[in-house]
This record gives structure tokens, sequence and C-alpha cells, in this order.
């Protein structure tokens, strides 16, 4: 037996168990990519036009840092200005995702180790886990290609730009399939992974907005960098995909050395020994609860702090962006809910910050379908704690962890906007009063999470994200959609004021609180009712 016998098994398998989280990505990605091509092209259809944009775009350091150096003022250039760095990102997160679950999460699990028991090779997971990202990568890459030139653009262009985000998905998944092999639980691998992706942006960001050549080579270290040197629509430089397939090559290489010298269940990296005694926090449902959610909680802040302060310092130039397409001005406003172009700007952006936090706050409540089903519930539930208290440890933190992220979000985006704009306190006061009138929202579409686990328990996950993400299509896309306003009307975020700048009311945050409490609440009493696991 060979060290990557039945890797063709393991290869189907991974298959039929993340193709359609795989297709989501991929589809999202495109879409995104393609839509941004297309309307670029409703929007600006003229030189002139294009020209504004990329004179005002390319001098505003806070738009080059959020997405890339512009290199040309063509429809293509724009678009992978826009979306190319962003596009790369969403396949590293993919790639990252697929091969941590099917290499350290099983075998932290004890699947791999059941698996391995058959006529499996030592290897045979790691390449199962590797091709599915690789393919992954290589379906992003025709329909991104497919979708562009379907919106009109040069086919050169349009390929340049796919295979450099799939070049950056690739390379990423062999750091994913490195970080597995260092680590010892699925959850730091995904850490390590996730936070090697987190240097790449800084990196390249920090070397696009630099004004000195030191500073500016630092694109040439990060992989992300590499992508935007592909030059797509701007003279492509092809040479420069080999940078990530060297990059993949050499990691892949190292995470089989890694695979082939440590022990099974074991990383390469020493485990941290805890303390002798736990802390008082951990003698309850609801401190074991914090602990655990702790770390994932902090990501997500630094998350939220990090893009709003981007988002925040991007809107003091915004009208010179948008000046150039009243179209977009208008659609801005449409969104944001303002006649102001700042004022409808800062209110999308509040609004999808909202949008965010709804999510957070799902997969926290989701979580407990997690426990129940891995098994983790029944040690906890077998002590003096109820099901009550352990459910609401987990929608407390949802609660709680969702003020917070949308208080650190008002805070980012009043100080990002207040400090360019030069009056700092004014724009704090009034952005962090917007990101917590979304608080209400975010919630009830939490409890629709909540509500499902107790009533549906097997389909709770897949309706509630369901949920999340008709939301997110209702509000940002549906009246291009043209969705009836009954429709509409069922999402809460309709019904939260858009600020800054709107009219404030107290009755839609008053009705969609109680809404949130009466889906939790009727989501709890089910669980009572129903048997666990």
């Amino acid at each position: 037996m060979t060290g990557l016998a039945s890797t063709g098994p393991l290869t189907r398998l991974a298959l039929r168990r993340d193709w359609f989280m795989m297709l989501a990505w991929v589809l999202v990605t495109t879409a995104g990519v393609a839509g941004v091509a297309y309307w670029l092209g409703q929007l600006y259809p003229t030189a002139a036009k294009r020209d504004v944009l990329a004179s005002a775009a390319g001098t505003n350091p806070a738009l080059v840092f959020l997405y890339s150096k512009l290199y040309g003022d063509s429809i293509g250039a724009l678009t992978a200005w826009r979306y190319g760095v962003w596009a790369a990102i969403f396949a590293a997160l993919m790639s990252i995702f697929v091969v941590i679950r099917n290499t350290r999460a099983d075998e932290e699990a004890g699947r791999l180790e059941l698996v391995g028991s058959a006529a499996v090779g030592r290897h045979a997971p790691l390449t199962a886990a590797l091709a599915v990202a690789v393919a992954g990568n290589a379906l992003l890459a025709m329909l991104v290609t497919a979708g562009l030139v379907l919106a009109g653009q040069p086919a050169g262009g349009s390929a340049a730009l796919a295979l450099a985000a799939a070049a950056a998905g690739v390379a990423f998944g062999c750091v994913a399939a490195l970080a597995a092999q260092m680590a010892a639980g699925a959850r730091t691998a995904r850490g390590i992974a996730l936070g090697a992706l987190g240097a790449a942006y800084l990196l390249r960001a920090v070397a696009d907005t630099a004004s000195t050549a030191p500073l500016t080579w630092l694109t040439w270290l990060s992989p992300l960098g590499w992508t935007e040197q592909v030059r797509p629509f701007a003279g492509q430089r092809w040479w420069a995909l080999a940078l990530p397939a060297a990059v993949a090559a050499a990691l892949g290489a190292a995470a089989y050395l890694a695979a082939a010298r440590r022990d099974h269940g074991a990383g390469l990296l020493p485990d941290r020994p805890g303390r002798a005694q736990a802390s008082a926090l951990l003698r309850g449902v609801f401190g074991l609860a914090w602990r655990l959610e702790l770390t994932g909680l902090a990501g997500w802040i630094a998350g939220f702090l990090f893009m709003g302060a981007i988002f925040g310092a991007a809107g003091k130039g915004i009208g010179s962006v948008l000046g150039s397409s009243s179209l977009l001005r208008n659609e801005f406003t449409r969104i944001g809910g303002q006649t102001a172009i700042t004022n409808a700007y800062l209110a999308a952006v509040v609004m999808l910050t909202g949008l965010i936090a709804a999510a957070y706050a799902t997969s926290v409540a989701l979580r407990l379908r997690t426990e129940e089903t891995t098994g983790l519930a029944e040690p906890v539930l077998a002590t003096a704690a109820g099901r009550l208290r352990w459910a609401l440890s987990r929608v407390t933190i949802a609660v709680t962890g969702t003020a917070v992220l949308l208080t650190g979000a008002g805070l980012a985006i009043g100080l990002g906007y207040g400090l360019r704009a030069g009056n700092a306190g004014g724009a704090v006061t009034a952005m962090l009063g917007a990101a917590l009138a979304q608080l209400p929202a975010a919630l009830a579409v939490a409890g629709v999470a909540v509500l499902l686990f107790g009533v549906l328990p097997r389909a709770c996950v897949g309706i509630g994200w369901a949920a999340v993400a008709a939301t997110l299509l209702m509000k940002v896309f549906g009246e291009l959609l043209r969705i009836p306003q009954w429709a509409m009307d069922i999402s809460p975020f309709t019904h939260v004021p858009r600020l800054p700048g709107g009219a404030v009311s107290a009755a839609p945050e008053v009705w969609l609180s109680l809404a949130a409490v009466t889906l939790a609440a009727v989501g709890l009493g089910a669980l009572r009712l129903r048997d666990i696991g």
C-alpha cells in the first residue's frame, strides 16, 4: 500500500460533503466580479466619466488601502481594481475552510482514525483535501472568465483576473495544509491560515498606500499583492502567476513532509499547558460558553474595527468618486435612504455592518445545534445545568456580542470619517447611534435561528443561513430585482431607521425587539419539549 492509497474515494467523499458550500462560494464570487463589470459599464459608459472615477479613486488612500492600486481606466481595469484582490480573498477563504475541514477537523473529531483503519495511505486525506480545493479554484477561474467575457470584457484580461484569484486560492489552500500539520486543533489551524491571509492583506495595503520605495516593494511579499501585479486588462503580466504557483508547491511539499513525521492527532507546534485549576469563570455554563466564544468574538471585533475605520475614512472623498455617475448617486441614496451622498454612503455602510452582525449572531445561535450533534451538549446537560440555561448561555453571547460589534463598528466608522472630515466628536456620536439602531433587526434575524433550533432542529442550520442570505438579498438588491414590497417588509432591516440623516423613530426598534424576544422564547420553549440529539 502506497501513501496515496484510496485518494480517489476520499476525494469523492470530500466533494460530496463540500460541493454545495464550494459552489456557493464560487457563484457568489463570480456574480460579484461579473456584476461589478456590468454595472461599471452602465454607470460609467463614456471614457470621460471613467477618467473622473479613475482620478478620484486612484488618489483616495482609503480606497487604495481597501481595494488596490488602479491601473488604467477601462471597465476591465476598474473591475480588477474593485474586485480583483477581494476575489482572491474569497477564493483563499474557500480553500482554507475546505482543506482544514477535510484534514485537521476530521482528525480532531476522530473520523480520520476510523478512515485510516482501512486501506488508506498516510497522505491520502491531505491529497484529497488539496485536490478538492484545486478543483474549486479551477471552477472559479472558468466561471469568472466566462462571466467577464459575457459582460463584454476582453478574454485575455478576463482570464488573467480569474487565474490570479484562483492562484491565490490554491496558495492559501497549501498554507492551510501546512497549518493543519502544525496545529493540534482545527480552530488553531484556521487561526494560523486566516492570520496569514490577514498579514498578506496588510502587506499589500501598506505597500499600495506607501509613498516611499522601500515600502512599496512590500507588495511582492504578499500573495494578494501578486494578484494585483498580474495587471489584468492593463498589459497582463502572465509571469506573475508563477509566484503563487511556486509558493503553493513549496508549502504543499512542506505539508507532506510534516504529515509524514508527526504522530496522528498531534501537531508540530507544542501544546500550551493550561492552568492547574480552572478559574471561577468555568464554574457554570455561562462561563464555559464565554470561554469558548471569546477568541472568535475577538476576531470579529478586530474585523469590524478595521473595516469600519477604512470604510469611514473612504466616506470623506466619496462624493468625488461617485460624482460622475448620477445613477450611482441615486443607487447609494436608495440603499442608504438619504439625499446627501455622504450620508447615503455612510448609511449604506452601517446597514451592511448590521447585516454582517446578524450573520455573527446567527452563527453563535446555531452553535447550539453543533454542540448537540457532536455530543458536546450531553456532558454539560448531565450536570445540574438545564436545557434553558445551556441554550441561554449562547443566546446571551449572541446578544452581547452583536451589541459589542455594532458599537465597535459605529465608533470606527465615526472616527475614520470624522478625523478626515475634521469633526470627530460629532461623527462618532452620529455613527454610534446609527450602528446601534441596527441591533434589534440583527437580533430578530438571529431569533429565527433560535426558533428553528427548537422547532426544526434538523433543518435549522440550512434555513437559518438561508434567512440571513434572503435578508441581505432583499435589502441590497430588492428594488433592483423588483421584489414585491410585502416580501421586502419581511426583512427586519427594511424597518430600521436609515441613519445618519434620516428620521428617527422608536416604534420600529421596539417592535423588532419584541419580535426577537418572541422568536427566541418560542424556540427555547420548544427545546424543552423535544429530545436532544
